[in-house]
This record gives structure tokens, C-alpha cells and sequence, in this order.
């Protein structure tokens, strides 16, 4: 059930009820959940803003963006950080968004967290407009490393997917990323059906000349306009089957340890004993790693998302803006996380299943 209202721009937008919480036992190490699992990356999105309009993630015209009054401040991302890496075990930090390049503050985040963390893995996940002009600057704050989405190497496939004439700026800013330092370079990249699947064996030929690791990430249920389908989607099989005729593909031997990618280490048929770098596959429909998941998710006004298809949010943001200590925001936290579903918002997996309910959150508006 769900409450409906009407934006400025007459869009019915569905809010999700208040979650009924459940606190997690007192004997329960940091963000566990009932399945036995822990979240120890946080991911928050800055923003739900973006300068792209990618057709896998919201229409054309774009979303009724958040009032900057609704956004964390830079004190509160903080204080976040703090509670989760101080008391509920987080060992890594990934910024998101909307777009975070687009948040003027970035720098100055980043450099906050920083100075409490000296030792903390940040990364950034950005679609790279802009990045040639900020990546000193992230660098220079205590960025670790940076993911740019690229989907594709041509102009025109770009701008049909992404909506926007933007691809020479995407180059440049994975270049300057390069230049600074943020490596490893990461690189993500969906694939469309008929529109740049076949490309894929050249988008990693590319990749692997220039040092950077692509991770193709199969499309989800988790766009504004609600047409996605499993029976077109690029499953990692057909991904698999567009890469072996031009590549090897042996799988990394070193533990997962609840990364959402597959890693295979990449050769080719004429030098099979030749390592050109690697690849990671991240098949969250096809191949799901649910029973593995470590992450724990903040929207841009301050929600916990225990899992990236939950239509469940808990606010901390109340708690942040009300003179709450640090343990009520960590215990609300943890009873976010120990609700937990099992997979794919529900209990069991199954993306496309009968009973799956997409959210009524884009991408952009949850944060990757």
C-alpha cells in the first residue's frame, strides 16, 4: 500500500509506507540481518539529480528532482560515515547518485570523510560529464578510486541511450581520472538489446588497452518508465557468448568476498598464456549473488534501502535533524538492515517473477 501525491510537475509519485521495525537482537554484530548476512559497504547517494536522461533509468523529461532543504548536508553524510564505520563495522564507503558531480560540496565531502578516515576505501560511481574539470580535485580530497558508466564507444549510440551528445566528455574525464591516480578504473557498462550488445567485445578490447576494468552489469527492474522485461534483457550467458568468440575468459580464482561482480581474467586465443587484465560481470537477474549481499544503501534524504529492490525505506534523516544521539541513529540502522529481505525485495529471488513489484524509485532516485 502506498501513499499517492501530486508533484509540481503533476506527477503521481508513490511514497512507500512507514517501515513496522523489528530491532535486531543485541548479540547481532553491526548491520547483520536475519539470513545471516552483514553489510559492511555503505553506499550513499548524494544527489537524485542527473545531467543525463539514460533510458534505463528515468524518461525523457526527467524526475521532480529532491528541494536541496530535503538532500544530506555534508555534516550529516558525515555523521553517517561515522556511526557506520566507528560502531556497525562498515569497511568501505562508495558515493552515488542521481549524478554526484553535479553536487558542488563533493570535494569538500570527500576531504571531510577523509580527515576522520584516513585508512577508509571511498570510491565514486559518476557517468563522467564533468570529470576532466573535478578528478584533480577529488584526487587531491582522498577520492581512492572512481567508477565512470560508459555504455558504449560511439556518439550516436550514446546519445540514443543516454539522450544527451556527451561522449567526448566521458573520454576526457576517464582520462583525467587516469592522470590523478584514481585507479583502478572501473568502468560500467549495460547492455541494451539491439542497440549496443554486439558491441561489447569492442567496448572490452578498449577497455583492456588502456588499463581499465570493464564490469558489464545486466539491466534491472529499476527504471522510471517501468518497460523493462526479463525475456529482453542481455543475460550474462548471451553476454558470455558475445565475448568467447574474441576472448578467453577464466574465471579469478581469488575469493568473491561479496563483490556483485564475477571476475574473469581475460586472454586471448592466440596468447592464451597472456593476462590483458580483467573483466567482472555483475548479473543480478541471471546469476544472483543475493545470499552474499554486503551492502547497505542512504538515499540522498537519508533512507535506508536494505536492498536495491526494496519497496521498504527507513528514515534516519528524522533522527539526524532532531537532536537523536548517534546510538539511536545506529540502532534504527540496524533494525533497517536486520529486516532485510531475502533477495530482490522479497523471499526469494526473482527478478520478472509473477509476485516481483519493481519500485516506484529509479536508479537514479535510490543511489547504485
Amino acid at each position: 500500500m502506498a501513499t499517492q501525491i501530486d508533484t509540481p510537475r503533476s506527477t503521481t509519485v508513490s511514497l512507500p509506507m512507514p517501515t513496522i521495525l523489528t530491532p535486531a537482537p543485541a548479540g547481532a554484530p553491526g548491520l547483520s540481518d536475519k539470513f545471516g548476512r552483514q553489510a559492511t559497504d555503505l553506499r550513499i547517494s548524494l544527489i537524485d539529480k542527473c545531467n543525463l536522461r539514460c533510458t534505463y533509468c528515468m524518461p525523457a523529461d526527467g524526475l521532480a528532482w529532491l528541494p536541496k532543504s530535503k538532500l544530506l548536508t555534508l555534516e550529516e553524510i558525515t555523521r553517517i560515515v561515522r556511526i557506520g564505520v566507528r560502531d556497525l563495522g562498515i569497511r568501505e564507503l562508495r558515493l552515488t547518485g542521481g549524478e554526484p558531480l553535479v553536487r558542488v560540496d563533493l570535494a569538500q565531502i570527500i576531504a571531510a570523510v577523509r580527515a576522520e578516515f584516513p585508512e577508509l576505501p571511498i570510491s565514486l560511481t559518476t557517468n563522467g560529464v564533468g570529470l576532466a574539470k573535478k578528478a584533480a580535485a577529488l584526487a587531491e580530497a582522498g577520492l581512492s578510486r572512481i567508477n565512470v558508466s560508459l555504455d558504449t564507444l560511439h556518439a550516436e549510440t550514446f546519445a540514443m541511450l543516454t539522450r544527451r551528445d556527451h561522449i567526448d566528455s566521458v573520454f576526457e574525464g576517464i582520462d583525467a581520472a587516469l592522470a590523478v591516480g584514481l585507479a583502478p578504473v572501473k568502468i560500467n557498462a549495460v547492455l541494451m538489446r539491439g542497440i549496443n550488445d554486439e558491441q561489447a567485445p569492442e567496448l572490452l578490447a578498449w577497455a583492456l588497452e588502456r588499463g581499465l576494468e570493464l564490469r558489464f552489469i545486466e539491466q534491472m527492474p529499476l527504471d522510471a518508465d517501468h518497460t523493462w522485461r526479463k525475456d529482453n534483457m542481455v543475460t550474462a550467458a548471451q553476454l558470455r557468448a558475445y565475448l568467447e568468440p574474441h576472448f578467453i575468459l577464466n574465471p579469478d580464482t581469488r575469493p568473491r568476498d561479496g563483490a556483485p561482480a564475477e571476475r574473469f581474467l581475460v586472454s586471448t586465443h592466440e596468447d592464451p598464456q597472456t593476462i590483458l587484465g580483467a573483466v567482472g560481470i555483475i548479473a543480478s537477474v541471471s546469476e544472483p549473488f543475493c545470499s552474499d549481499c554486503r551492502r547497505t544503501r542512504i538515499t540522498a534524504e537519508g533512507k535506508v534501502m536494505s536492498c536495491l529492490f526494496s519497496r521498504e525505506e527507513t528514515d534516519l534523516s528524522a533522527l539526524l535533524r532532531d537532536g537523536s544521539g548517534d546510538i539511536d541513529i545506529a540502532e534504527r540502522w540496524r533494525a533497517a538492515m536486520w529486516g532485510k529481505p531475502r533477495a530482490h525485495g522479497m523471499d526469494h529471488v526473482g527478478l520478472g517473477s509473477k509476485d516481483f513489484v519493481q519500485s516506484d524509485r529509479s536508479m537514479s532516485a535510490i543511489g547504485g
